[in-house]
């Protein structure tokens, strides 16, 4: 039976953790790229006007709201290709969440706007 000593124990045992470490860091950095992909697509499509939410078409206000969204997006799928750091990535989107909801929260203030106006005969003052 071969001896070895454990240094060298530990050490195999550091390059086997830091190459799976490194498998999964990248199968995640590319569900990540893929779920952020996805998302910067829709938030395009609704800053363009491309589609309408509850058949309702946005507002300008909205899809600036959005262009926003995607625009942040694209800031973090560049800075995940570029490396990732969970830490950086996590504050990211947290940021992202809360674009997101700000958007959506537009959303649904332009909703109560029109529903107003109508019930006012489109008399705001």
């Amino acid at each position: 039976m071969a001896r070895f000593s454990r240094p060298f124990l530990i050490a195999s045992r550091i390059s086997k953790l830091k190459e799976t470490v490194k498998i999964n860091t990248q199968e995640i950095r590319e569900k990540l790229l893929a779920n952020l992909e996805n998302i910067f697509e829709n938030a395009v499509k609704l800053a363009r006007g491309e589609v309408t939410v509850d058949e309702e078409k946005l507002t300008l206000r909205q899809r600036e709201a959005w262009a926003r969204v995607a625009a942040y997006t694209a800031q973090v799928i560049e800075s995940v290709a570029k490396g990732f750091d969970e830490r950086r990535v996590d504050v990211q989107l947290d940021e992202l969440e809360r674009l997101v909801n700000e958007a959506k929260a537009k959303g649904k203030a332009g909703k109560t706007e029109k529903r107003d106006a109508s019930a006012t005969g489109g008399n705001t003052s």
